[in-house]
């Protein structure tokens, strides 16, 4: 069986402590009362014969609710999570509001064994992060991400 894919934005932002990154809180039950590594970037699963950057850009818009803001995607790499989910991810400077966003929402049924089905928001909030904060808050797996850009940053 082949591994899911997923692609991802670390949108970034100068701030006053240096660079920022936006995260989104992961929505669901599971998540709710984490705060420390329950954060992502946007990001979503996708075919395999589409392009990692549309993915990315389509993903970003469905889980935040705005379209990804415009400007040149900066490759970080891959990373590859301990279920063998594989992340492509870009780099993106731009900035975003992130007290406004629309999340897109998913069905679980909850509580389990329960035979109710409720919907939840994908991302239940976002947030700008210095790196330092964001790499605390980020899920572990992604972790590397943050430490790749700094030198996309740098230039």
């Amino acid at each position: 069986m082949a591994a899911t894919r997923s692609a991802g934005v670390v949108l970034h932002r100068p701030g006053p402590d240096g660079t920022e990154v936006l995260l989104g809180h992961m929505g669901g039950p599971f998540w709710a009362r984490k705060d420390d590594g329950a954060w992502s970037i946007p990001k979503g699963e996708h075919g395999p014969d589409e392009d990692p950057r549309a993915a990315a850009a389509r993903e970003f818009a469905e889980e935040l609710g705005s379209p990804m803001p415009d400007g040149p995607l900066v490759e970080l790499g891959e990373v590859r999570l301990s279920g063998g989910k594989r992340i492509t991810a870009f780099a993106l400077a731009a900035d975003f509001d992130a007290d406004r966003i629309v999340p897109g929402t998913f069905t679980l049924e909850w509580p389990p064994r329960s035979g109710t089905l409720q919907e939840f928001p994908e991302i239940d909030r976002a947030a700008w992060f210095d790196l330092d904060t964001a790499r605390r808050k980020i899920t572990k797996g992604q972790l590397s991400l943050l430490d790749r850009l700094p030198a996309v940053v740098a230039g």
